[in-house]
């Protein structure tokens, strides 16, 4: 996808700034796919007030720019668009020099293709704590290398080491090839953990939106397969159940910025190869599906009120605790998807990111 002179990938398109991304799309007006989906997404049929209300106040300027800045919604046209373009070997972004990153290519299993990691603050001599991180964008953009500078700052904060995984998008590839090249990263980190400078024991698995379903999803591989002792699950703002805006409706107040009913759909349709919300999606794709929670790592786990998957979430750490899992939820009042993001300096941004922070730092000091 040309924009301006600007070729967009599928990787571009979620790893650019948020921000930086609508400016972008708004530089060439009349884009047809900027007003596809316009008609089914409810939130653009309320005025910004109303869109606003919910939202915390000291969000709201950040969440405003969002809606007059009129950050594209991802359909079926975007993805198709983004498809015909030729992919583009993405820069590496500016990284801290202090931090080492280097890439690696993980051998999966069968004849899955090979994944891509980057592996961050890596020192043999060490026995550091790790993070097998996944990054987010619905199932259908993103990209690991795009998170690197977030990643480095926190590997810094909490003294440990990250592998993050490029794996491969849908609808390129299903669930079945993506959690496999996921697994097959975790697999690698634990079983190369002293050539890595990591303590074997002391693994833990994180991620945000998309990214935390697939999170969530390892930790269960783990637990059924038997090949990691994972000691920690950081599930951001997770993207857990497919049925969420399918066959459960979302009240109007919820997801009027960001992260969409209708994006929903596409994402999951897009990872599933069927229809969201049907009678027989399995728990290895979408994780509120599970019907056991027992011997799962103890989690964390946080969103916004206002986040399309607040409810998910709410649900998902209520099955963890009454399965005996430890587990610490923290729902943020009117914070919208990705708010920790898009409004980083605010109070409400920095006591999220110091939550999820500090939960890892225990789980490391008592693994």
């Amino acid at each position: 996808m040309r924009i301006e002179g600007m070729t967009l990938s599928r990787r571009d398109f979620g790893g650019l700034g948020l921000m930086s991304l609508a400016a972008a799309m708004l530089a060439k007006p009349g884009l047809a796919f900027a007003a596809a989906s316009q008609g089914e997404w409810n939130a653009h049929s309320l005025s910004v007030a109303e869109r606003l209300r919910s939202i915390a106040p000291e969000l709201r300027p950040a969440a405003r720019r969002m809606i007059e800045n009129g950050f594209p919604p991802i359909t079926e046209e975007v993805l198709q668009a983004i498809a015909q373009t030729p992919m583009q070997v993405q820069p590496m972004p500016d990284i801290a020099a202090d931090i080492p990153v280097y890439e690696h290519r993980v051998p999966a299993a069968g004849s899955l293709p090979e994944a891509l990691v980057f592996v961050i603050n890596s020192e043999p001599t060490l026995a550091r704590p790790a993070i097998l991180h996944i990054h987010g964008g619905g199932h259908v953009v993103g990209s690991a290398r795009g998170e690197i500078p977030l990643l480095q700052e926190t590997a810094r904060d909490l003294d440990c080491t990250l592998v993050s995984v490029e794996y491969h998008l849908s609808p390129l590839v299903r669930y079945t090839t993506s959690t496999e090249e996921n697994y097959a990263a975790l697999l690698w980190l634990h079983r190369n953990a002293a050539a890595l400078g990591v303590d074997a024991e002391r693994i833990a698995v994180m991620g945000e939106s998309a990214g935390g379903g697939h999170a969530a999803i390892l930790a269960i591989k783990a637990r059924d397969r038997g090949e990691v002792p994972l000691l920690f699950q950081s599930l951001v703002y997770p993207m857990l159940d497919d049925r969420t805006g399918s066959t459960r409706a979302v009240p109007a107040h919820i997801a009027t910025v960001g992260w969409s009913p209708p994006e929903n759909r596409l994402g999951w349709r897009s990872f599933l190869g069927m229809e969201p919300g049907s009678a027989h999606i399995p728990a290895e794709a979408a994780p509120a599906r599970l019907t056991d929670f027992r011997g799962l790592p103890p989690a964390w786990i946080g969103v916004g009120s206002v986040d399309l998957f607040a409810s998910e979430d709410i649900d998902y750490a209520r099955k963890l605790v009454e399965a005996d899992v430890p587990t610490e939820l923290l729902v943020v009042p009117g914070g919208f998807h990705g708010f920790d993001r898009i409004a980083a300096e605010t109070a409400a941004a920095q006591a999220f990111t110091r939550s999820k922070l500090n939960a890892l730092r225990r789980a490391f000091a008592n693994g």
